[in-house]
C-alpha cells in the first residue's frame, strides 16, 4: 500500500496521471466501426453499394444480445450516424438503445450485429427525434437485400425507409426486426458527450464534436459512402 501511495503521489508531483481505460461506451464506438468494416470487406455478401450511397443514416449495434430461441427479446446498444448538410461526410454518432422483437430463427446465437439503413429524410427524422422510435411501425421497413448490386430489391425494400441486416456466426443477411425499438442511450450520451441531457438530434444535426473513440467508425463510414446518392 505504502508503494502504490507513493507512486500516486510520484505521478501527482510529475504532473503524469495513471493511465485510464476506455470506458465501455467507447469500446463499442470502436467495435461498431469494425462491425462495418469486417460487413463490408465481403463484396459479395455485403450491402450493395447503390444503397449505402443512398443511405441517409446508418444505425449500427454490436453484439446485440437474445434472450431466447426464435422468439425472445433483444437488447442491444449501439450508435446512428448521418449525412451532414449537403449530404458530404457523417456526422457524430448518437449513441442509442435497441430492444424488444426478434431476428428470427435463420440467424441464430446469442450475440447479433446489427446494421440499419435510414433510406430517406422522413424516415432519418423520425428515428432521431422520436423519443423511442419503432421499427415497422413510424417507419416501414424490410429486410435489405446483399451483395454487388440491389438488383435482387423487391418492391417492398423500394418503398421501405428503413432496411435492416443481421450478422450472427459469420452470416450476414437481410433479416426483418419489425416490432424493435430505438431510443436514446443516456448513460452513453453523458459518458462520450459529458451532458447526459443532450438530445441525438443535437448530436447528429447540430455541431457537436465527435468523440477520439469515433474517429474509426466516421472514417469507416466516410471509407464506405462519402457523398449522398440522388
Amino acid at each position: 500500500m505504502k508503494i502504490a501511495s507513493i507512486l500516486v503521489s510520484t505521478l501527482a508531483i510529475s504532473g503524469l496521471a495513471p493511465a485510464q481505460a476506455p470506458s465501455v461506451h467507447a469500446e463499442r464506438l470502436k467495435q461498431a466501426a469494425l462491425v462495418l468494416e469486417e460487413v463490408m470487406a465481403v463484396k459479395d455478401k455485403a450491402i450493395p453499394q447503390d444503397l449505402m450511397d443512398k443511405a441517409h443514416c446508418a444505425l449500427i449495434v454490436p453484439g446485440l444480445k437474445k434472450g431466447a430461441f426464435v422468439l425472445g427479446g433483444q437488447f442491444g446498444r449501439g450508435f446512428v450516424s448521418c449525412r451532414k448538410a449537403g449530404g458530404a461526410g457523417w456526422s457524430a454518432p448518437a449513441p442509442v438503445r435497441v430492444e424488444g422483437g426478434s431476428v428470427g430463427f435463420q440467424i441464430g446465437g446469442s450475440e447479433t450485429d446489427v446494421v440499419m439503413l435510414i433510406m430517406n429524410s422522413r424516415g432519418a427524422d423520425r428515428l432521431i427525434k422520436s423519443s423511442k422510435f419503432a421499427v415497422g411501425g413510424e417507419a416501414s421497413a424490410a429486410a435489405g437485400p446483399v451483395g454487388r448490386t440491389s438488383s435482387a430489391e423487391t418492391d417492398a425494400t423500394m418503398r421501405a425507409e428503413i432496411l435492416t441486416y443481421s450478422r450472427s456466426r459469420g452470416m450476414f443477411a437481410g433479416v426483418s426486426l419489425k416490432g424493435s425499438t430505438v431510443r436514446a442511450d443516456s448513460d452513453a450520451i453523458g459518458d462520450l458527450y459529458g451532458n447526459n441531457k443532450m438530445k441525438n438530434e443535437q448530436i447528429v444535426y447540430g455541431d457537436v464534436p465527435a468523440p477520439a473513440a469515433a474517429a474509426k467508425l466516421i472514417a469507416n463510414l466516410n471509407k464506405y459512402s462519402s457523398r449522398l446518392s440522388k
